[in-house]
């Protein structure tokens, strides 16, 4: 009896131990880490990637998307960003990957932070803060991205299939997915925003237009006229045509995809799928009042979801270059 105890209590500390190590792990991550070892690091982040959103602000959802896709495979680590090498095939190969861009603004912000800090900031900070960046020069709104990520060394094709939220998920199925980062179903929902700027490729969401049971019929939850417009845009098996996600405003980081998502126009059918939820039917219909939250609700997400699996401290290390481990 007394050594079931003993085997007990001794599992209970193990897990305690593992509960704090892991609370540790993300208060690893501070506002201003660098403000002793690379003081203008956030300037040079945003002026570097402001260079190139200004040109081309179709830029800003694909690094916005960048981000997201790093966390959810391995965590905030970086490894979306690495190449892959003739022994392996790195997450950047997978087929979700295969439409990222913006990975030139990436290593133009890192080539500039070398130059002016030497082996300080890593790839996994600079991707926050250049989704930060990006949303706020589409008059999105603006956060404080707590930083102290360390880059990670591993990348795998594989797990990208195996983590990512897909396009044609159910809302059990992302909630579930979402709840295995850590993440709420609040957070889910807000960063489902995140589909208010940017395109998409036809083939992400052809499958409602066309044969959505097998019967020759579109997917029921779409407004049957958006149907229509969208198949004069995206026939069968279409590969190459983009479409724009929040029709008149994907330039523009505001609240109308909930408009669109209220009104059966959502793109995807994870979109569609915020509909069958009553906490997150409630939070789309509440951002087309005049006592929106979006806008605030969105920054604490992205925080959240910054924090997802992150290496601090002498875990990883920071890339000389973000493509390549040291």
């Amino acid at each position: 009896m007394a050594v079931q105890k003993l085997l007990s209590l001794l599992v209970f500390q193990l897990m305690l131990v593992a509960f704090v190590l892991d609370i540790a792990n993300a208060q690893g991550l501070q506002v201003g880490f660098y403000k002793n070892t690379c003081p203008n690091a956030e300037d040079i982040v945003m002026k570097t990637a402001a260079s190139f959103i200004s040109q081309a602000p179709s830029l800003a959802a694909p690094l916005l998307r960048m981000h997201f896709h790093d966390c959810f495979v391995r965590g905030c680590d970086g490894s979306v960003l690495l190449n892959s090498t003739s022994s392996n095939q790195a997450e950047k190969d997978a087929f979700p990957n295969l439409s990222l861009r913006g990975f030139q603004v990436i290593d133009a912000v890192k080539a500039a932070l070398e130059k002016k800090c030497p082996g300080v900031v890593s790839c996994a900070d600079i991707l926050a803060l250049v989704a930060r960046d990006a949303v706020h020069m589409m008059n999105g709104p603006y956060w404080q991205v707590p930083t102290g990520r360390r880059d990670g060394k591993v990348s795998k094709l594989q797990d990208v299939l195996n983590n990512l939220p897909a396009p044609t998920s159910t809302f059990s199925t992302l909630k579930s997915e979402f709840a295995g980062k850590g993440l709420s179903v609040k957070d889910l929902v807000v960063l489902s925003g995140g589909h208010t700027i940017g395109m998409s490729h036809c083939s992400s969401f052809t499958n409602r237009l066309y044969n959505f049971t097998g019967k020759n019929d579109a997917d029921p939850s779409m407004d049957p006229n958006y149907v229509a417009q969208l198949r004069t845009k995206c026939k069968p098996n279409d590969a190459t045509t983009i479409v724009e996600m929040d029709p008149g405003s994907s330039k523009k980081f505001d609240v109308d995809y909930y408009t669109l998502v209220s009104k059966r126009r959502g793109l995807f059918q994870s979109d569609a799928a915020l509909l069958a939820d009553s906490t997150t039917k409630a939070y789309v219909q509440l951002q087309l009042t005049s006592k929106s939250t979006f806008g605030k609700d969105f920054g604490v997400s992205m925080v959240n979801m910054g924090n997802i699996g992150v290496l601090t401290g002498k875990s990883g290390e920071i890339r000389k270059k973000c493509y390549l481990v040291n």
